[in-house]
């Protein structure tokens, strides 16, 4: 299979967790497609978009030159590349911190102190800015991969690298001197993009899956007395859904409250004497 010359081009990671969290968000947001023997391209079949699968270092390069239109790759990654693209939307998946680390017992207690050290990092157009920005000079030690064992390799004084748990810095005895950002998996679009209606077709498709992620639908019945404080604890997106019951001293009430919110939300309502009080997720929604 080839690109077809007038169809929108999607860049997706290849391979790894960020390729599952990219196909699964695409699928969810009715683009569908299957790969196919590892192939590099597959065809969108609902819309006019091919998907062409790529190293996720690459995207960010291969969007700013109009290779592909659109491309999911993480923010740390342009921001390494300086790739000139447009940042479209945060997916809300893959967000880690870029931190600067040393030995547990290492006297470097500033980025000052790194002053004529090594510093290993697959992020070294990053460091280098961060550090300048210090005045602090530095040898800078470019690899590809993992970098926590450098330092007890003897490779370097420090390390820059992505962290999500700190899990793998505690085993390498490692500890954060400081963070350089804040990093999350983005939609990125080419300047040059040859379907921008298609570009913000795909763009609101997946705004309704990432946006629907956050909420949940509650429904519950409440007393006639109690409603407008209800209303208070569920005000909904825009207002809540109230509907008169059989019992008139009854209302049932369906609003959209934040996933993260829902149990408290639930014990809020279970004071003011609601009943049959349930969640339902959302998969999908336009707000």
């Amino acid at each position: 299979m080839t690109f077809a010359n007038n169809q929108l081009r999607i860049g997706v990671p290849s391979k790894g967790r960020l390729s599952e969290l990219a196909t699964e968000l695409l699928l969810q947001a009715g683009l569908n497609f299957r790969r196919q023997d590892r192939s590099l391209f597959a065809r969108v079949s609902s819309i006019p978009a091919d998907i062409t699968f790529l190293r996720t270092d690459d995207i960010p390069t291969l969007c700013a030159e109009g290779a592909i239109d659109l491309g999911i790759t993480g923010s740390d990654l342009v921001e390494e590349a300086g790739a000139d693209v447009i940042r479209r939307m945060n997916l809300g998946v893959g967000r880690c911190r870029l931190s600067m680390c040393v030995p547990i017992d290492s006297a470097i207690h500033s980025p000052a102190d790194l002053k004529g050290k090594r510093i290993a990092t697959s992020f070294p157009n990053v460091t280098e800015r961060y550090l300048q920005q210090h005045q602090t000079s530095v040898h800078l030690v470019r690899l590809n991969g993992s970098v926590e064992i450098m330092v007890s390799l003897g490779i370097a004084d420090a390390i820059v690298d992505l962290v999500e748990t700190g899990s793998t810095l505690a085993a390498n005895n490692l500890r954060i001197l400081t963070d350089i950002g804040t990093y999350e998996t983005i939609l990125i679009q080419s300047p040059s993009c040859r379907d921008l209606q298609t570009a913000d077709r795909i763009v609101r498709r997946l705004e309704g899956v990432v946006i629907a992620r956050d909420y949940s639908l509650l429904e519950y019945n409440i007393p006639h007395d109690k409603l407008a404080d209800a209303e208070a604890v569920t005000p909904g997106f825009t207002s809540p859904t109230v509907t008169s019951l059989e019992d008139a001293a009854w209302y049932a009430v369906r609003a959209m409250v934040k996933s993260k919110d829902v149990i408290s939300i639930m014990e809020k309502l279970e004071c003011l004497g609601a009943k049959a009080i349930l969640e339902t997720s959302i998969n999908n929604c336009r707000l």
